[in-house]
């Protein structure tokens, strides 16, 4: 079990050992503050995990309230445990079966609510102080997949320049190190979206059609095990360029069945 600490703020992160090609080194728990202390995404349902956040917020006093930045299972799944343990506290995320449904603006204990769709579609940021934690919409090393819903890459990158926007310095991502660097972290994910989207354009014009030959043509970097993930932001800007009238008709689509988790 790692902690990371956040040096200035009152937040500790515990990094669960659930390590994978889409997790990284694991999911990274927030606790924010004392007396009392706001857990943001309690993460996998693993014991030694969770007697790690119960150890912490012991010794900060007890626990306010849980925040979830979205609901994917590798950040939510301990939320049942973690209100067994604390009926007390309340639960609040954009949606499900919380106590407090959260839009971008809302307050919730010390953190602000900051709309960051693409990844998820509600998935939200928490702002506490000049930190952000930012879940899966920014991380600490690598890229985020942007699930292909309606008007998701343009809502993502909107999501970024809320962010960018904010006095930050420092964003506690929900996996991979801290970001020391904010406003650099976040220009470099908008310009990686924007030279995604220069080269796919310059494969359909090169005549490029199917799935398969645009991922190898774009997405040439991506590893196996994170296809599905390049295959789903093909999608996501396909649909961009679609909304745009940039697409060409004859285009092929991915097939991905059973989204209803995005």
């Amino acid at each position: 079990m790692t902690s990371i600490e956040v040096p200035g703020h009152d937040i500790v992160g515990i990094r669960a050992a659930n390590s994978g090609p889409f997790t990284l080194t694991g999911t990274n728990s927030w606790l924010v503050g004392r007396e009392p202390t706001w857990l943001v995404d309690p993460g996998p349902r693993l014991a030694e995990h969770l007697a790690a956040i119960e150890q912490e917020i012991a010794r900060r006093g007890g626990l306010g309230g849980v925040a979830l930045t979205h609901d994917h299972p590798d950040h939510a799944e301990a939320l049942a445990s973690v209100r067994q343990r604390y009926p007390a506290a309340a639960a609040a995320a954009a949606r499900g079966d919380v106590d407090v449904l959260l839009t971008g603006g809302s307050r919730f204990g010390p953190l602000d609510a900051i709309f960051t769709p693409g990844h998820a579609r509600d998935h939200l940021a928490f702002i506490a102080g000049t930190a952000a934690l930012t879940g899966d919409a920014v991380l600490g090393e690598g890229s985020v997949f942007v699930a292909p819903y309606p008007g998701a890459l343009t809502a993502y990158l909107d999501g970024l320049d809320r962010l960018r926007r904010r006095d930050l310095d420092v964003l506690c991502p929900g996996h991979g190190p801290l970001v020391r660097d904010p406003t650099t972290k976040l220009e470099r994910y908008a310009a990686h979206r924007q030279e995604r989207e220069q080269r796919l354009v310059v494969a359909l014009a090169a005549g490029k059609r199917g799935v398969e030959e645009l991922l190898d043509e774009v997405w040439d970097d991506a590893p196996a095990e994170l296809r599905f993930a390049a295959r789903l932001t093909l999608a996501a800007h396909l649909d961009k360029l679609e909304e745009e009238g940039r697409l060409p008709k004859d285009v092929e689509r991915p097939e991905l069945p059973g989204l209803s988790w995005v």
